[in-house]
């Protein structure tokens, strides 16, 4: 092995070129890159793109000058943020240019010393190095844990690289961190991974209920797009803190941290008591319903108000107000995804609709909110925990149709699924994992309980972090780091919240050495000598027509796509767009118009009916007690922020817009009781660190319960790392704390 790997070698498309395997070698010219600007393309010209931060999926338009991009503006006519963007759309370019930019790949020594080698030595210790792992420890001894943020054909590349051409079974997405949820209830409930809305439901429902959800922050396009709803409609949220989305709604229920689940059982109670069953839906499009009518008898008014806190009058407003509503959509993101027993959350808020028969039509549905650019992409086609399009790695026929399709041996692909995020973190911290690689992620930020996590990346054998930056929490732990293009650099697909397939552009060239992700998968798979499995997987667009051919007859079908060039003269096409679709006249059915799914009452499962579930309660994991007497929330900070500020903190437009150092809300009667006041030094403390932050006094939060925002890399040292048991995403929203005032520093 090491004698086959002892002299350089190239694969063949490298050998046209003389001299150093840089970016601006390596990084093929795309259909729209604008490294080589292309004949079609003025050196000084605009071009549109999909934006590379949240789910919502903007199209920016990027002004180039000699060929590369000067500024970003909101695309006018884009159908999903019709001219409006948020402050990281605006400022998007800025993090390209940042100092700590990773431009070549660097080795750590023996002594921990980090030195810049180049791209062949690189590739030699990571096959070496993972190989020997391999043929040691068998393929059990390997992991990966790549991103939502990195392109759908990046993302299948390395799942189909590791799984069927390195022979490792293990890898996940940070998406099991914001959207595991959704995808494991959706798939339960309706039969396949299907978020069924489209934007303009915001637009036409008359009643908005939002659970755990403050779009005004999160999401403030989809928030614009609300305030564009000429109906008047009543706007619930359901959060325990008053959120921005809860001052400007009509009606806020702040309930008790994690009593959400109560209160939607306890609402279905109320309607089917009301008659506010769509009997005729629930009849053809369901199974399950007497059951979970049985099931709900339990949560009365006494029960529902006794756990949320609710007062009685405004309980039964909200339920008046569902049962009135003519067109109700139920919105939720990580205040229900994030909890101990998130998945059955979500099906509360899915049985809702399909009790009421608010599923199908304008301005209904139960509507899971993505949270990262591509989170999507990776929930069908990241080949991780589950087969491309929605098949199962333990379904025979499934392997056999992928193989077929992708023209590779069957016995090339796994039988087993793979582990999930936390399950992987806990095979390294018992040392049956033993080499890592980490795409495009930052988990020594972002991961729950920080500091048992990055004790366990300790005891690894070879860690592997691919990334843009060289600073990153995660990226200081790396034997080797392998300089990645970021977004902007490089070009692929992306899949926003309403299923809406966009296009990502190379508008920028990547600093030094660094390749775009595609690239890297790419060489990795000639240096390992399985290059013969991805002959066809020659650049991005290749692969989108491969993912094409998976998704075939499947519920997201979007064989009517042509290319790239379709793509992007439509400004995006929700999946299912199959041929059959394609290829019809009916005006109704062309890409931006609303198109929502299960309008004919027909859902994924083989007998075409959606599923009523639901479970018992579970205990809290931690309960506030005498040494902890405070909960502890968590969650977005500004608009300005992005998860762990990778990208955002190298603007100092969007710094300037959010705190300048880690605050924790407190209520007033609080901080009186703790004698501290707005800018007081306070240390918070749970069963597994202590941090210090700034006091902001504020009735934002109830008595009892303290807020601090996940971007600030401390937050995650005090999260209690307890999983729902169905889509094992951890419960980032509840654990108990108590806080301390520390003394006034003296001046």
């Amino acid at each position: 092995m090491t004698a086959s790997l002892a002299k350089r070698v190239e694969p063949s498309w490298l050998r046209e070129f003389s001299g150093p395997m840089t970016a601006e070698l390596v990084q093929q010219p795309g259909e729209f890159g604008l490294g080589r600007v292309p004949s079609r393309l003025r050196p000084d010209a605009t071009t549109e793109l999909v934006c590379g931060f949240c789910s919502t999926g903007c199209g920016l338009t990027a002004h180039l000058r000699n060929g590369h991009a000067i500024n970003l503006s909101p695309s006018n006519d884009y159908p999903v943020n019709l001219g409006m963007a948020c402050p990281k759309g605006w400022e998007a370019l800025t993090p390209l240019a940042a100092p700590d930019r990773a431009t070549t790949p660097l080795l750590r020594d023996a002594r921990g010393h980090v030195a810049p080698i180049d791209w062949d030595h690189a590739l030699q210790v990571f096959t070496l190095r993972f190989k020997a792992l391999l043929d040691q420890h068998g393929p059990e001894s390997i992991a990966f844990l790549s991103s939502g943020q990195i392109c759908t054909e990046e993302m299948a590349f390395l799942g189909a690289l590791f799984k069927f051409g390195m022979g490792g079974l293990h890898g996940d997405s940070n998406t099991r961190q914001c959207m595991a949820t959704s995808h494991v209830a959706y798939k339960q409930s309706f039969g396949f991974d299907a978020p069924p809305y489209t934007y303009a439901d915001f637009e036409e429902s008359d009643v908005l209920v939002f659970v755990g959800s403050n779009l005004c922050v999160a999401h403030p396009i989809m928030w614009q797009r609300v305030l564009r709803n000429p109906h008047n409609p009543e706007i619930i949220v359901i959060d325990p803190r008053k959120t921005e989305t809860a001052l400007a709604a009509t009606q806020h229920l702040p309930i008790q941290p994690k009593s959400d689940l109560v209160l939607l059982y306890g609402t279905a109670r109320e309607l089917i008591a009301r008659g506010r069953v769509d009997a005729e839906f629930v009849a053809g499009s369901t199974r399950g319903f007497e059951e979970f009518a049985n099931f709900v008898q339990q949560f009365t008014r006494e029960v529902v108000c006794d756990a949320t806190g609710l007062k009685a009058d405004a309980y039964a407003r909200f339920v008046d107000t569902i049962a009135r509503g003519q067109r109700v959509s139920f919105w939720w993101t990580m205040g229900v995804n994030q909890g101990h027993e998130s998945t059955r959350t979500a099906q509360a808020i899915v049985n809702l609709a399909l009790l009421t028969g608010n599923i199908g039509k304008r301005g209904t549905g139960a509507n899971s909110i993505t949270g990262q650019c591509n989170a999507m992409g990776s929930r069908l086609f990241a080949n991780a925990t589950g087969l491309f399009a929605g098949r199962d790695f333990l379904n025979a026929s499934h392997r056999a149709d992928a193989a077929q399709i992708l023209g590779i041996p069957e016995a090339r692909i796994p039988q087993r699924n793979s582990l999930a995020y936390d399950q992987i973190v806990d095979r390294v911290r018992q040392g049956r994992i033993k080499g890592l690689w980490v795409i495009g992620t930052n988990p020594s930020h972002s991961w729950i309980g920080q500091d048992a996590f990055n004790d366990t990346l300790r005891g690894l054998e070879f860690l592997v972090v691919q990334d843009a930056y060289t600073t990153t929490e995660t990226a200081q732990h790396a034997h080797l780091l392998l300089p990645a293009a970021a977004w902007g650099e490089k070009e692929g697909t992306f899949i926003n919240s309403e299923r809406r397939i966009g296009m990502a552009k190379k508008i920028s060239r990547a600093p030094g050495a660094a390749l775009a992700d595609f690239h890297i998968f790419r060489l990795i798979a000639h240096y390992w000598g399985c290059a013969n499995l991805f002959q066809a997987w020659t650049s991005p667009q290749a692969v989108f027509q491969i993912l094409k051919q998976l998704s075939a007859n499947t519920p997201c079908d979007f064989t009517g796509i042509a290319d790239y060039r379709h793509l992007d003269a439509a400004g995006g096409i929700q999946w299912p767009w199959p041929l059959a679709d394609a290829e019809s006249h009916d005006a109704t059915k062309a890409p931006n118009r609303e198109r929502r799914l299960f309008d004919n009452g027909r859902f994924f499962h083989p007998d075409g009916k959606a599923r009523f579930i639901f479970d018992p309660l579970r205990e809290l994991p931690e309960k506030p007690d005498a040494e902890f007497p405070f909960v502890l929330l968590t969650g977005r900070g500004s608009t300005a922020q992005w998860h762990t500020l990778t990208r955002t903190n190298k603007s100092e437009i969007l710094r300037r817009l959010g705190p300048a150092e880690l605050q924790v809300e407190i209520h007033p009667k609080d901080s009186k009781a703790l004698g501290v006041r707005t800018g007081s030094r306070v240390n918070i403390s749970s069963r597994r660190a202590t941090i210090e932050a700034a006091v902001l006094v504020t009735a934002t939060v109830q008595q009892g319960q303290v807020y601090l925002p996940m971007h600030d890399a401390a937050t995650n040292r005090l999260t209690l790392p307890v999983f729902d048991t169905h889509s094992r995403q951890p419960a980032y929203k509840f654990c108990a704390v108590r806080v301390q005032a520390l003394p006034r520093k003296r001046k």
